[in-house]
């Protein structure tokens, strides 16, 4: 469904979510927005490789929090 950009067949994924015994698929199932990722899905264009540097920013910036002090500083 999503390498092949078949937004039409979300309704048919997410049943099939439902129907499994899968808690964490069936969470993420019931907080989707349908028409928002079926509209989404058949899209050329993505955010995907902006949200990886925003990922790897963050990543860094949990890193490094904390890790300077006074005497860091005052070199």
């Amino acid at each position: 469904m999503l390498t092949e950009r078949q937004g039409e067949r979300l309704p048919e994924w997410l049943d099939a979510v439902r129907k499994d015994d899968l808690p964490s698929l069936d969470i993420l199932a019931a907080g989707i927005d349908r028409d928002a990722v079926a509209a989404g899905l058949p899209l050329l264009r993505n955010s995907g490789v902006v949200e990886g540097h925003v990922n790897r920013i963050k990543m860094l910036k949990r890193q490094i929090f904390g890790c300077t002090g006074v005497q860091l500083l005052r070199k």
